[in-house]
């Protein structure tokens, strides 16, 4: 069997060196030691220059709305993980969406400005897969309407755009440590801001609003991880360069194969890094697509569809609505496995399965 993701797991006994210390110190959550150090080692790892570990990504959402203070309309996109909608609806307020253009998959940002009322207040957009959203023109949007910008950046861990961090833009911006990501923590999440005031505000919400023993200055939620999370993270940031190094091998011998398969895949921020988080390929056609899956469903090859169906026409609390790109691509879209432990011998297995779905 060949799942479409595997998480990466150090070895074993580099995990459990850090549990002594937490046997012997009895602190297991409440931020920590070791959540400390993991915070200050991302901090310097991703060179942002305020950053929180959380609970998880979703939960990271939350707090970035809250924490702005947001009402009303959030424009978005329908092409993300559910997360990303639900945590606006789950704050009060009304997600819009936007349609994605056709070529990177990000919220196509030329379309933004016409999805905008007096009712907005923000705008929530996806780096998808990884890939940088046009953030120039997004900001440039946000400046000229005085509206807030928060990134859910659940897949981009470690890419950067124009040499800095891709968390770097925004007001705040967003990154899952969920265990199928490229750099995890089991469970986990990161909210990065530049503004020292919103750190302060953000910390405090994570902590339930707690300001003293006996005093709160925030409408706060629990969002803090343990110590146990914060070991694995810590651990597996010293095989972040490996992991890196792996995938890429990976991603760059399934371009090599694929090359001759009526598929194409995302086009990339020019400024942008990789950071090979996933493998996705949006097929000429839905059928050819189909016929892949169950080609490799039964030779026990594990895909996918990340994302469909689109959000816009799927969840059972909005109004459902048509937008032709992200309809067409939702359809057309597929993820094939990439994680540390596949080996080459593996991919050249699906690439021969994909080809000969074609050819036949």
């Amino acid at each position: 069997m060949i799942p479409v993701t595997k998480p990466f797991l150090p070895p074993i006994e580099e995990y459990t060196k850090y549990l002594d210390g937490i046997w012997q110190r009895q602190w297991l959550t409440n931020m920590g030691p070791l959540a400390s150090d993991l915070e200050m080692k991302l901090k310097n790892y991703l060179d942002v220059k305020h950053l929180l570990f959380v609970t998880n990504g979703t939960v990271a959402l939350q707090m970035a709305i809250k924490a702005l203070d947001l009402k009303g309309e959030i424009i978005t996109t329908p092409f993300s993980f559910v997360a990303t909608t639900s945590s606006i609806v789950w704050e009060g307020c009304k997600p819009v969406f936007v349609d994605i253009d056709k070529n990177t998959l990000n919220i196509d940002a030329s379309k933004i400005e016409e999805a905008i009322t007096d009712n907005t207040t923000a705008i929530l957009a996806t780096h998808v897969y990884g890939n940088p959203c046009d953030v120039h023109k997004i900001e440039e949007i946000a400046k000229r309407h005085g509206l807030k910008v928060i990134y859910d950046g659940a897949h981009a861990f470690g890419v950067k755009l124009n040499g800095k961090s891709i968390f770097e833009y925004g007001d705040i911006s967003v990154c899952s440590l969920h265990a199928t990501k490229l750099y995890h923590s089991g469970e986990g999440g990161l909210i990065v801001t530049k503004d020292p005031e919103l750190l302060k505000k953000l910390a405090l919400i994570r902590n339930f609003g707690f300001s003293g023993p006996e005093s709160f200055a925030e409408l706060g939620i629990n969002g803090k991880n343990s110590e146990f999370h914060a070991a694995m993270g810590l651990t597996n940031l010293n095989f972040i360069d490996a992991i890196h190094k792996k995938r890429k091998e990976i991603t760059e011998y399934y371009n090599s194969k694929l090359s001759g398969l009526k598929a194409v895949r995302p086009v990339w921020h020019k400024q942008g890094t990789l950071n090979y988080a996933y493998y996705p390929l949006v097929f000429d056609s839905e059928e050819l697509m189909l016929k892949c899956i169950e080609k490799l469903k039964t030779n026990e090859i594990g895909t996918r569809r990340y994302f469909y169906p689109s959000l816009a026409n799927t969840l059972p609390y909005l109004e459902p609505a048509d937008f032709d790109v992200t309809d067409s691509i939702s359809r057309k879209v597929l993820c094939l496995p990439l994680y540390f432990d596949l080996s080459l011998e593996e991919v050249d297995l699906i690439c021969r399965l994909l080809l000969r779905v074609q050819n036949n």
